[in-house]
């Protein structure tokens, strides 16, 4: 049997299938992976376009969005402004 790479950004094509991936990201609880998934969605729609759009360094911005990286809030807030989508917050639901 041949097996292949699976990369996550190729199977994200809606503005839906964004939500979807950015709120059950959110639900982990885990900062590491949100930052994994974000940089997922933006190489799903073109990490150089991106980065040329924001005056980031390429190289530098997958780095910074990949599972190891450590991109500042300030970045985060950028990638999500330029996909199209903000950050907001709502009260943990209770047990």
């Amino acid at each position: 049997m041949k097996t292949y790479a699976w990369d996550p950004a190729d199977d994200i094509k809606t503005k839906e299938d964004v939500v979807g991936i950015l709120a059950a990201a959110i639900e982990e609880n885990d900062p590491k992976f949100l930052i994994s998934v974000i940089g997922d969605i933006a190489r799903s729609k073109g990490m150089s376009k991106i980065a040329r759009e924001l005056n980031l360094n390429r190289v530098g911005l997958y780095e910074s969005l990949s599972t190891g990286g450590n991109p500042s809030f300030n970045t985060v807030v950028k990638v999500l402004d330029n996909l199209g989508f903000q950050l907001s917050v709502r009260q943990k639901a209770t047990a």
